[in-house]
Formats: C-alpha cells, structure tokens, sequence
C-alpha cells in the first residue's frame, strides 16, 4: 500500500491568520485533534498544523486570549510524506517521531490529505490488525530522548 490509498482527502484547513479558535471550531465539529495550516485554502500549500495539544498548552496554559491567531500557535515543522510513499515509511515517521498524522504533500508541498492513526485503523485494520496494533503501541509510548538515561 501506499500513502494515497490511507489517506483521508477531504479535508478542512485554517490559514495561519485564522482565530485559533475557528481552528477549535473545526476541531470540535469534525471531532478531530488536528487541522492543516495551509498559506491559502486555494492554492493549499502546507505551512504547518495545529493540535489540540498545540491549542491546549501553548495558548490555554499560557492564558492567552481570543486574540490568538493560528500562526502564534501551529507547528511549523511538520514531516510529510508523498502520495506515492511506502506505507511503511509513514509507519515508520509515526513511530520514530511520536507523531499520530502524517501530512501527505505533493512535490511543490500543496496538501493532498492527511493520514491519521484513525485512517491506518480503518483502512490497514481489517487486513493486518496487529500492525496496528504496534504502531499504536509505538507512538504512544514514553519517549526517551537521545543521549538521556
């Protein structure tokens, strides 16, 4: 299999002078953690993600208010994948990274979709549960950083 066969392609973006609260919106209506940050919802060129994480400790915790904007609080540095990629590398970015969404990205960075531990469950599942079993197991374990003991 390969990225374009696990993706989710309909998608909902915010730019990064969004509200981060109309980011929350989508969030909430669509029950999902995550929402793409792209430059314009026209030309959908990636810039970045926002997390319910993201929301919760960079915005919250610090008692910031309404004012937020997206880009005060995304994620600029995001791994992506190609459609054309081995699913065994957005297994593998998953797991070594820590991280539950792989952005997928044509060759100019304009977002394709986004794969999701939900997409890798719903889609690789049924045919190899226990792959997905591990990655779950993976991702969400404690990570140790480098170099510490």
């Amino acid at each position: 299999m390969i990225a374009r066969d696990v993706m989710t392609t309909t998608l909902s973006v915010v730019t990064p002078n969004d509200p981060i609260a109309r980011a929350a919106e989508i969030m909430r209506d669509l029950d999902i953690g995550a929402v793409p940050v792209v430059d314009d919802p026209r030309s959908m060129h990636l810039r970045g993600i926002l997390t319910d994480r993201d929301i919760a400790v960079r915005c919250v915790a610090k008692k910031h208010g309404v004012s937020c904007r997206v880009g005060d609080h995304m994620t600029t540095h995001v791994e992506t994948v190609k459609p054309d990629a081995d699913l065994s590398r957005v297994i593998w970015l998953m797991e070594q990274k820590q991280i539950r969404r792989v952005p997928v990205v044509s060759i100019d960075d304009r977002l394709e979709g986004i794969i999701a531990q939900a997409d890798l469950a719903t889609k690789v599942g049924p045919r190899d549960p226990l792959l997905v079993e591990e990655v779950l197991e993976r991702v969400s374990s404690e990570h140790v950083p480098q170099g510490a003991s």
